[in-house]
């Protein structure tokens, strides 16, 4: 698997770049694209016409055109095939969207949706606008301005972004649950591999494992200690399938006690040993 960092081609400005499938498989001569890959930087492609597949967290899309791809950092993914698709790829880094709750997802975040046919067109103007900007930018640096480019690039998001539903009434008495549940998400992401249960996020954040676990219901449908579980679990499948370490080192990398703990979580949530699951991977009779 290859860890891929953030290194924009020459002329690339400001911490986004947009490219193209077309360009894509110009530069892929060796065809690494469909090599396992985990990049540090967000991927947002908009397919507009064509058809493929695509592969990311043991999860196989199906490509059409209307269909958005978001690769966020730390995923694992694989562009399968995408000889035939055309559209834009904007390549950027954490942190460059104006908003950070643009970028927000949890682990259950899809990495695929479908846009309806009057949605698509709005998208492909604003990835337009955002290509023509970034052009513009690399042509002429003194026309160059990262604030435009980080608004045009939100206005890309908000566009293809998937549809939710409207709040129920009980979902608008503020946003503090929300909030309660961003800083809970932040936490499980830098504390996952030593911290194993609700009570020790609450402790840090100043919450009651109560607070914490409406609000990521609120926000997920999920309690707090599922969410947590899945995101351990994510991760435990990312080492047992992209690397070679032995089932008692994913358990030590992720924080577990010994391998008999990590094999009852990973039972538990899976209905198999992770040494199953890795062969089962192999034969292709998981997901």
């Amino acid at each position: 698997m290859r860890q891929l960092r953030y290194l924009p081609a020459v002329g690339a400005v400001h911490g986004v770049e947009v490219l193209s499938f077309e360009a894509l498989r110009r530069t892929d001569t060796a065809r690494r694209r469909t090599r396992l890959q985990r990049p540090d930087f967000h991927v947002l492609a908009l397919v507009t016409a064509g058809s493929g597949s695509h592969e990311a967290d043991f999860r196989r899309h199906e490509l059409r055109a209307g269909s958005v791809v978001w690769i966020r950092p730390g995923a694992v993914h694989r562009w399968s095939d995408v000889d035939r698709l055309d559209g834009p790829l904007v390549l950027f880094q954490p942190g460059f969207l104006p908003d950070p709750g643009l970028e927000d997802a949890d682990v259950t975040a899809p990495a695929c949706w479908n846009l309806s046919p009057q949605a698509l067109p709005l998208a492909v103007l604003a990835a337009e606008h955002l290509d023509r900007e970034h052009r513009a930018a690399v042509r002429s640096p003194r026309m160059a301005s990262g604030a435009l480019l980080a608004h045009l690039l939100a206005a890309l998001v908000l566009r293809v972004r998937p549809e939710t539903p409207p709040p129920s009434p009980r979902d608008t008495t503020g946003s503090r649950p929300l909030g309660v549940f961003r800083a809970y998400r932040a936490a499980v992401e830098e504390h996952f591999t030593h911290w194993h249960q609700v009570a020790d996020y609450a402790r840090a954040l100043g919450y009651d494992t109560r607070t914490l676990t409406r609000a990521t219901r609120a926000a997920t449908g999920t309690g707090a200690k599922a969410f947590l579980d899945q995101r351990v679990l994510l991760e435990a499948k990312r080492l047992l399938a992209h690397t070679d370490l032995p089932v008692g080192s994913c358990a030590h990398r992720l924080g577990f006690r010994d391998t008999g703990n990590f094999t009852t979580f990973f039972r538990r949530q899976t209905g198999v040993t992770p040494t199953a699951w890795s062969s089962g991977r192999s034969a292709g009779t998981h997901t």
